[in-house]
């Protein structure tokens, strides 16, 4: 089982929380550097929520 399985597991009934977290974890970062890295810590989110299959469509997404 790999990790991403586990954690997947570990989540299950929780994909609100984790959305969440990955948000406020990259807006953390975007305001630690100062929103340098900004597109890459928005893609990087959309990524893992994908990967979690928490993602949310929203408005502003262009796909």
């Amino acid at each position: 089982m790999s990790m991403l399985d586990k954690l997947k597991g570990l989540l299950k009934g929780h994909e609100d929380v984790a959305r969440q977290g990955v948000e406020k974890g990259g807006d953390a970062f975007d305001a630690r550097t100062g929103n340098k890295y900004q597109s890459q810590v928005d893609t990087a989110q959309q990524k893992i929520n994908e990967q979690l299959g928490t993602q949310e469509r929203r408005p502003d997404d262009q796909q």
